[in-house]
């Protein structure tokens, strides 16, 4: 870590549960975003700014107009551009020395797989149940924390998921595949700052697993009332019988 480094991150590195090694292995860490939209926009931004070494971006939507009530991480000028090329062009704008790899397409099968495989933990920040359960399957594949959340109207939620731990329940125990898709955010709407909130708070979760401070929210699920300004907290159980984990002995 040379003088800017130290300049730039003092800040973390002023916190004793981060202090310099943690910011080390912030630097050295790599993370997974699958979506640059809402939530992955402050997600990565935030993971960016705070010094994590390697960010790969998957998406393979491009800007719209619409976007940009809530994606912060697009500006006018990109309209039209793919996400995850535009959301690297303003990362590398806060922070230039982190290692961002744009994939500009819709990950799945092999190659989502060796994507997983290749960071340390993985953010679900999609928009479909398709994508999140294809995300969560490489995950538990991996044996890769997952991290996950959405957000729609003035409601969101967030839950971390880590293959690692015996009793951790994945994104399937809480969400069965069989259950129904809700609505979009283009059907539904979803409050602008709603999202950023969300987004955020993947990255702070991406964090402490990277540097290994706190406690992940893992087996809980965080859900956020924009709306009447409230949070509560719900146990997820692992399901002995999900399709997804039980057959990997977990």
């Amino acid at each position: 870590m040379n003088d800017d480094d130290l300049l730039r991150y003092s800040r973390h590195i002023l916190l004793p549960q981060i202090g310099i090694e943690g910011q080390e292995r912030l630097a050295s860490g790599a993370v997974l975003i699958v979506g640059a939209g809402g939530l992955g926009c402050p997600a990565a931004l935030y993971l960016g700014a705070a010094g994590v070494g390697r960010l790969l971006i998957a998406d393979a939507d491009v800007v719209e107009l619409t976007n940009l009530q809530r994606q912060i991480g697009h500006h006018t000028a990109a309209i039209g551009a793919n996400k995850a090329r535009s959301l690297r062009q303003s990362i590398g704008a806060v922070n230039p020395t982190v290692r961002i790899e744009a994939l500009p397409e819709r990950l799945q099968g092999r190659a989502l797989e060796a994507a997983v495989a290749a960071v340390e933990v993985v953010l679900d920040c999609s928009d479909n149940f398709a994508t999140r359960h294809a995300v969560n399957r490489a995950c538990v594949l991996a044996g890769k924390p997952l991290v996950s959340g959405a957000a729609l109207g003035f409601s969101g939620q967030l839950a971390v998921f880590d293959a690692r731990q015996p009793g951790s329940p994945c994104y399937h125990c809480l969400f069965p595949e069989t259950a129904e898709e809700g609505p979009r955010c283009s059907e539904a709407g979803v409050l602008s700052p709603l999202v950023g909130v969300i987004g955020a708070m993947q990255a702070v979760e991406a964090i402490k697993l990277l540097a290994g401070c706190g406690r992940a929210a893992v087996g809980r699920l965080t859900l956020y009332d924009a709306l009447g300004g409230g949070f509560r907290e719900v146990q997820v159980p692992r399901d002995a019988a999900c399709a997804v984990c039980a057959r990997r002995g977990l």
